[in-house]
């Protein structure tokens, strides 16, 4: 329902003001002066000579490759947020093995707890996150929750009423009724961020919202579809600890900030924090204020700058023209560019139209597979087993243009080795398509696919 409403008021305020455009990504990259790659510790700055030294060390264990120095640098130009030493980085499979992570770092919270999610359902998961902050709250751990307005639009007002009664802080993002707005009336603006932030020190992100869909978790299935009412979702979270929190804790604040939220309840939203682990890590936020969208950026620095291969897993694939050719020159320069898309959508139109690139991308050279037994809605990208993100990011207009996002990127070898087999596992439970047997579908088909197309930009 949230993404039916949310596609009819985009076509509504497309039709009477115009829509963006995703900038030119090869000017914007020339353009950017490279730089050597920053890295910061628990302590702040490290030297020029220690810059090298781990760079150094990285391209040594990596096998020498390009990416690393080339896309870092370019990434740093574009970003302006260091890459952060010191992080323990878990990966999270589905929802399950999430929500349990989530509870047990909520019940270890002893100041704060801030929440941003784009869905927060009334359901027994959403009722569960309520009781459980409720109490943090009652024992005076003070919790702020951001939610977005399209999102949560068949979440009762009442959810809401009972965590604002319990002294918990909420915030609606870009209200959908004019008369509640602060500012300016932005429903083209949607937060589409999954952020969990506890005492400052750890943090969640992904593409995990806050509802029963998730509770299934993805039962590998070779062929067949799960029983009525019990459809397996497959989706990826991680849980970070360590100095990058910090700048996770900041993407909250700033959103707080803007959408003129009452004053936070005095805590300590920013502790000194140590380093918990090995993982060198870049939190990238992005919203329609920025001349450009830093995800967008930063993954197609990445994608051009690729040798060996090129995985992506993602749950709404409607590529714009620059996406589509990165991925093809890609495939045409010899790396093995591999897409993990969905089988089956809560949203048809952004299935269909997503499937109407597939002739041009399989005849690039591009392998493409739908995943099978469980919906898709996982966002993640691997690049030459060293370069990973994890976030909220769509390959979609919507998601590089209108949303506000959150994403991670990940460098090294060990994260990338557990990336790659929960990929390597993904693939597993996925069908090929075959290019001559996708040139043998259905008419009516072809005809979903086209429809589809033309609303591109706004999905």
């Amino acid at each position: 329902m949230s993404r039916v409403f949310e596609l009819t008021a985009t076509i509504a305020l497309c039709l009477l003001a115009g829509c963006a455009t995703l900038p030119d990504t090869q000017l914007l990259l020339e353009r950017h002066t490279v730089q050597t790659a920053r890295f910061e510790s628990a302590r702040g700055p490290l030297s020029a000579r220690q810059n090298a030294a781990i760079l150094a060390r990285l391209k040594s264990k990596a096998g020498d490759l390009d990416i690393l120095e080339k896309h870092i640098a370019v990434e740093e130009a574009i970003v302006e947020s260091p890459l952060i030493l010191g992080n323990k980085v878990t990966l999270l499979q589905d929802g399950e093995a999430t929500y349990a992570a989530m509870f047990a770092a909520i019940r270890k919270a002893r100041d704060h707890i801030n929440l941003e999610s784009y869905i927060i359902e009334g359901d027994e998961i959403g009722q569960q996150f309520a009781d459980l902050l409720l109490e943090q709250q009652g024992r005076g751990v003070q919790v702020n929750v951001i939610y977005d307005s399209v999102g949560a639009f068949n979440t009762p007002k009442a959810f809401f009423e009972r965590l604002t009664a319990g002294g918990i802080q909420i915030l609606e993002f870009n209200p959908i009724n004019p008369l509640k707005v602060k500012k300016q009336w932005l429903i083209n603006n949607r937060d589409h961020r999954k952020l969990l932030v506890i005492d400052g020190r750890t943090a969640f992100i992904g593409g995990i919202n806050i509802s029963n869909v998730y509770s299934s978790g993805s039962v590998v299935r070779r062929a067949g579809k799960p029983a009525a009412n019990t459809v397996a979702w497959r989706d990826t979270q991680v849980q970070i600890e360590g100095p990058v929190v910090g700048k996770l804790q900041k993407l909250f604040m700033n959103t707080w900030e803007k959408q003129h939220g009452k004053p936070l309840a005095p805590k300590e939203y920013f502790p000194a924090l140590k380093a918990q682990g090995n993982e060198i890590v870049r939190a990238i936020g992005s919203t329609p204020d920025d001349p450009y969208s830093l995800i967008y950026l930063t993954l197609m620095s990445a994608i051009g700058n690729a040798e060996k291969h090129v995985y992506l897993t993602n749950a709404y694939f409607v590529p714009d023209p620059q996406l589509l050719k990165a991925l093809m020159d890609a495939a045409g320069r010899g790396v093995d560019v591999k897409l993990i898309l969905p089988s089956e959508s809560d949203f048809a139109v952004v299935f269909h139209a997503g499937r109407s690139h597939y002739s041009t991308l399989l005849n690039a050279g591009v392998k493409i597979y739908e995943r099978t037994g469980a919906l898709l809605h996982s966002k993640t990208a691997l690049i030459d087993g060293v370069w990973s993100t994890v976030g909220s990011t769509n390959l979609d207009w919507r998601s590089f243009l209108d949303n506000d996002e959150i994403n991670v990127v990940i460098l090294g070898r060990e994260f990338a080795r557990k990336m790659e087999a929960v990929f390597a596992k993904d693939l597993q439970a996925s069908e090929a398509i075959d290019p001559e047997h996708w040139e043998r579908r259905p008419i009516l088909l072809r005809f979903k696919e086209w429809m589809a197309r033309v609303w591109g930009r706004l999905l």
